[in-house]
C-alpha cells in the first residue's frame, strides 16, 4: 500500500451521515490549518469577510510536540506532555446540552427536535449571555459596533454556524466538512464519530466536561 493510500485509509470519510441527530466534531490530529473550511462557509452562505461562523484556533504555533507525539496531540496531553502545534476548527457543535440555550433569557436560542441549535433572530436582544456561556466561542455578534447598538449597548443579533441544516435536509454535508482536504471535520451520529476517531487512532481533544456538553450521555462512547 502506498503512503497516499495509507493516509487516505486513516482519514476515512469526514461526512458519514447527515440530518436528524447529526453531530459535528473536529479531529485535531487531521487539521492542517489550511482555512478551506472558513472559505467554504463564507462562499456558501455569503458571510462577510470580517465575520466568522467557523474559525481555526492554533495553539503552541511553531512548537514541536514531545518526542513520539508530534502527530498525536491527544495522546501527548493524556500523558501530561506538550502536544506541540495543534489546530482546531471551532464552530457551533450543536451540543446536546447546549449552555447557550440554557442561559438565553428570551428563548432566542432553541434546541430543535432534529438536534440542530437555531437562532430566532426576532427574539435576540443582543445580551451576549450565550457568548459567555459557550465554551467554543460559537456565538458571534457582527453588528455589535454598528448603528444604534453602539449607543444602547446591545450586541446586535447573534449569528453562528447553522450546521448547514438546509444542505443536510437535501442529503448534503456541511460546506466546511465537504471542503476539508483532510476530513478533519467529522459529521455523523455520535457512534459514527467515535468509531471514526478510533479507526484513525485519534482521540477526543476536549475534556470530559466539554464532551458531555457536546454529546450528553453519548460522551461515554469516546475513548479518552
Amino acid at each position: 500500500m502506498s503512503a497516499n493510500e495509507s493516509a487516505q485509509e486513516r482519514l476515512g470519510q469526514g461526512v458519514m451521515s447527515t440530518g436528524e441527530g447529526m453531530r459535528i466534531f473536529p479531529d485535531v490530529e487531521a487539521c492542517i490549518d489550511c482555512g478551506g473550511c472558513v472559505v467554504a462557509c463564507k462562499r456558501t452562505w455569503d458571510v462577510p469577510v470580517d465575520d466568522q461562523r467557523i474559525d481555526i484556533t492554533t495553539m503552541l504555533e511553531g512548537v514541536e510536540g514531545e518526542s513520539g507525539f508530534n502527530s498525536q496531540q491527544v495522546s501527548a496531553i493524556e500523558e501530561g506532555m506538550s502536544p506541540g502545534e495543534t489546530s482546531l476548527p471551532m464552530q457551533c457543535y450543536h451540543c446536546e446540552n447546549a449552555p447557550c440555550v440554557s442561559v438565553c433569557p428570551t428563548n432566542a436560542l432553541q434546541k430543535k427536535d432534529n438536534g440542530f441549535v437555531e437562532v430566532v433572530d426576532d427574539l435576540c436582544i443582543g445580551c451576549q449571555y450565550c457568548l459567555s456561556a459557550c465554551p467554543f466561542g460559537a456565538p458571534q455578534f457582527p453588528e455589535s459596533n454598528e448603528g444604534l447598538t453602539a449607543v444602547v449597548g446591545s450586541g446586535g443579533t447573534m449569528d453562528k454556524c447553522t450546521g448547514c441544516e438546509e444542505r443536510q435536509d437535501v442529503g448534503k454535508g456541511p460546506a466546511c466538512a465537504e471542503e476539508c482536504a483532510t476530513d478533519a471535520i467529522l459529521v455523523g451520529s455520535s457512534g459514527e464519530i467515535a468509531d471514526e476517531l478510533e479507526k484513525r487512532d485519534s482521540g477526543a481533544f476536549f475534556n470530559d466536561t466539554a464532551m458531555e456538553i457536546i454529546f450528553g450521555d453519548d460522551a461515554e462512547m469516546f475513548d479518552r
